[in-house]
């Protein structure tokens, strides 16, 4: 079964059969224990029934259209329900399409994407001799899918949750036939009308929820775990409207699980966090990783005092004491998200708290943005929402006048002292800047956490929780600024709105380095000259590693839709790959985040930037609490501004020159050479200039010594000095003394890592060896970006740099997150 799944190792596998059964809600009950690196304790999943409907197909897409509309549109005070439609009644290939419960949206349902021809059902469900064919069950029992890797799972039970007292309530409409199945359909009753409560009763659900995750098994259910999934079924039921409704999983971690990392902080305190990627959370728990499966979920976690848990959560928890040494920590989210999006942090983290002699300073940010533009689109908001049903922010009206979130700072002891000087005040000034550029914030408060150095990129966001390295607290606000824009960006677009297909990854990274731009540019309240000339400056950068990046790697992993026309298909069962999804050095490459922005520039220019994002704040609410795919987008987009279709721009074209080829895309060849007539980028290459003449002086009469006061260079922003390094790594020579003067002039030591780690590339490429204890730092503290270095010190074949990079690699090794250990040891070995 996972072999056809999985026939090229490079694609991620999503084996839950989402089809058939879609996980509600998660109960999660753990104990975290630091001796032994390993996260234990069990899972309650409350499921629903996966409906499927049947596709008419003389009446195509519209005839699916409207049934999508019309469930969508049902008022949020209302209960959605649609009614269950027997899978053994439907006949399989394209007459049964997905939908998922209580009204969820997927258009796939409604379009060409929703074919799935039998060359994709690489599925557990309809390739496995063990499993229910949705055909024809005759006497196989039915086989729950879930994802799940790197876990040892002890015992699978059904939970009595008819046990609970209280639920008397939700048997009033249960419609029992049958004695012998009468106590099952009731369990699965309950459940139903558990999961199916209306959003203004979230409070009472969630009671509910925890009450029924604490009552009794009431049998156990037969198991097997593969490499990729753990299978589930129940003696003599043939049926998903069968199967038990509440499981509960008794489960451990490893480890080794590559879901989890452990490791030390920066102050030599042991910690673990979720890595998000590339396997996402199976390995922390078994769940239903296809997007579809949105679902809600609450923690109860166990740790020992002294240590804090940070986790994806609407609420700020409060420790409580269960026993000596032993304290408990619950967290829950009332939207619906995919497992993926799960996040927990453990460890010795302390809260920077603001200093009173610095208060002012983010009072008067928190108060420059009181009502932003986006509210003259007031009435979007009035609009009923397309998404499943939650308690939904869009619709609160205090919400939607909230320009700044409550926030938390944590960081390490060490760290405190710098995570105070900058980020702890950037934080209500991005937030401001992004509520006045897209409005209401999906999420109800931010915690920010710096973690540890092994980290594997310079940020990641979940819902209510930031992950920021420490690459980028050093250097001023800059890179800081610029970083938080970027992962405040995803509350919106990753997050609160994301991709159908994981392919499509360039609807998340695109649009948050697209607005990073906007969000920082208003954060630090320049003038519209000011704002043109970084963001010009920030397109020369990034074209510039677009263009490296496109010369030195696969053309297969530089096409934004790999499945082109197959995106958003699943097999029959929901399950599906993620393309190149395993690929070591994918997670390295950036293609996705620069054609993405540079798509969403190019929109933005021909339409008028307060035009563009007038229609960005109308998508955002429109999709708010949605899966999308890129026609979603380009689609409404082009809709919404009928001049740019009467210019020929359509989906298809933008498929065709951004999306769907490799290498730099058409329309943006000829855009190069633009970006150099702005101010900031002259600047720049009159520095270069004064630089090139300075090192042939020096080189023609070495004796003579250069003073300090013969040449004057100007000051550079962060970015400029970036641009600068660039163009002087293009000299073929220069001296070491125009190096030391290099470092001295602009203090390259101590600017922020995207400056450091050019000037690490002119150290290894001219040999320099009084930087060479630059690399070794940036190596140990700059992991998120080091990895690209020790591909630099072995190409020179230099026995010093070689022997640099092993000892590097030796000493981090050990706690390097696993995809950068894997690239740097096929480098150096």
């Amino acid at each position: 079964m996972e072999t056809q799944l999985d026939p090229m190792k490079d694609d991620l596998p999503l084996m839950a059969n989402t089809s058939y059964m879609l996980v509600k809600h998660y109960v999660l009950d753990l104990d975290v224990d630091f001796k032994s690196k390993v996260i234990e304790g069990s899972i309650v999943l409350f499921f629903e029934t996966g409906s499927q409907y049947r596709k008419t197909i003389s009446a195509g897409k519209e005839c699916c259209q409207s049934q999508f509309d019309e469930t969508c549109k049902m008022r949020a005070s209302e209960p959605c329900h649609i009614p269950m439609i027997n899978v053994s009644t439907c006949s399989s290939k394209t007459e049964c399409n997905d939908f998922a419960v209580s009204g969820k949206e997927e258009e796939a349902t409604s379009d060409e994407n929703s074919n799935h021809s039998n060359n994709e059902q690489a599925s557990g469900i309809s390739s496995s001799k063990d499993c229910c064919d949705i055909e024809d069950h005759g006497n196989k029992d039915f086989l729950l899918v879930l994802d799940c890797c790197d876990l040892s799972v002890l015992k699978v039970e059904e939970v009595d949750v008819a046990a609970v007292s209280g639920i008397e309530k939700f048997t009033r409409s249960a419609k029992l036939t049958g004695v012998s199945k009468e106590l099952e359909n009731l369990r699965n009753q309950i459940v139903h009308e558990l999961v199916t409560l209306p959003a203004d009763r979230w409070k009472e659900q969630l009671y509910y929820f925890t009450h029924c995750s604490q009552a009794p098994g009431c049998g156990e259910l037969l198991f097997s775990t593969g490499t990729w999934s753990l299978e589930i079924r129940k003696s003599g039921i043939q049926s998903p409207a069968d199967f038990p409704h509440a499981i509960r999983i008794w489960y451990k971690t490893k480890p080794e699980g590559r879901s989890v990392t452990w490791t030390t902080d920066q102050s030599g305190r042991p910690c673990v966090y979720t890595m998000g990627s590339p396997i996402n959370n199976r390995a922390l728990f078994p769940c239903q990783e296809p997007p579809i499966a949105l679902s809600t979920w609450q923690a109860s976690v166990r740790t020992a005092a002294g240590f804090v848990v940070l986790m994806s959560g609407e609420n700020s928890a409060e420790p409580v004491q269960l026993q000596e040494g032993v304290l408990s920590w619950y967290y829950y989210v009332s939207m619906p998200m995919p497992a993926s999006t799960f996040t927990i942090a453990v460890g010795c983290w302390q809260e920077v708290k603001q200093q009173s002699f610095k208060q002012k300073a983010a009072i008067g940010t928190n108060t420059e943005v009181s009502l932003p533009s986006s509210q003259t689109d007031l009435r979007w908001h009035e609009e009923i929402c397309g998404h499943v049903e939650y308690p939904c922010r869009f619709q609160n009206p205090a919400a939607r006048l909230q320009a700044i979130i409550p926030y938390r700072v944590f960081a390490p002891l060490c760290l405190m002292e710098s995570c105070e000087e900058y980020l702890l005040q950037l934080v209500p000034q991005c937030l401001s800047a992004a509520y006045a550029t897209l409005g209401t914030h999906p999420f109800s408060r931010l915690d920010v956490l710096i973690v540890p150095s092994n980290f594997s990129s310079l940020g990641m966001a979940s819902p209510h929780i930031i992950f920021l390295s420490q690459s980028v607290l050093p250097g001023g606000s800059h890179l800081c600024g610029t970083r938080l824009c970027h992962e405040i960006a995803h509350a919106w677009f990753g997050l609160a709105i994301g991709a159908r297909d994981w392919t499509e990854e360039w609807i998340s990274e695109g649009f948050a380095t697209f607005l990073e731009d906007i969000f920082w540019a208003r954060a630090q309240q320049l003038s519209r000259d000011e704002i043109k000339g970084q963001q010009e400056l920030k397109a020369l950068l990034r074209w510039r590693r677009l263009r490296d990046e496109v010369q030195n790697s696969e053309e297969e992993l530089q096409v934004l839709r790999p499945k082109k026309e197959s995106t958003g298909e699943v097999s029959e069962s929901g399950a599906s790959v993620v393309k190149y999804g395993l690929k070591a050095e994918k997670i390295f490459m950036q293609v996705h985040y620069l054609k993405g922005y540079f798509l969403l520039r190019s929109l933005a220019r021909k339409i008028g930037e307060v035009s563009y994002l007038a229609s960005l704040r109308k998508f955002v609410v429109k999709f708010h609490g949605q899966l999308v795919l890129s026609q979603d987008f380009l689609s409404m987009l082009l809709e919404d501004i009928p001049k740019q279709k009467q210019s020929g721009l359509t989906v298809e074209s933008i498929f065709q020159n951004w999306l769907d080829t490799s290498g730099i895309p058409k329309p943006l060849l000829e855009e190069g050479e633009t970006w150099k007539e702005c101010q900031l980028v002259q600047q720049v290459s009159g520095e270069v200039t004064k630089w090139i003449q300075t090192n042939r002086t020096i080189r023609k009469s070495s004796k003579k010594k250069m003073k300090q006061d013969e040449v004057v260079f100007q000051q550079l922003l962060p970015d400029q000095l970036v641009l600068l390094l660039e163009f002087l790594l293009e000299e073929k020579t220069l001296c070491p003394r125009i190096l030391q003067c290099l470092e001295r002039t602009y203090q390259l030591r101590e600017q922020d890592a995207e400056v450091r780690h050019r000037w690490c590339e002119l150290v290894i490429k001219h040999k320099y060896e009084p930087g060479y204890g630059d690399i070794e730092r940036f190596l140990r503290e700059d992991q998120a970006m080091g990895v690209y270095l020790y591909g630099e010190l072995m190409v020179n074949e230099d026995a010093k740099q070689q022997e640099l990079a092993r000892k590097c690699f030796a000493a981090a090794q050990e706690h390097m997150d696993a995809s950068s250990a894997k690239v740097v040891a096929e480098m150096l070995f």
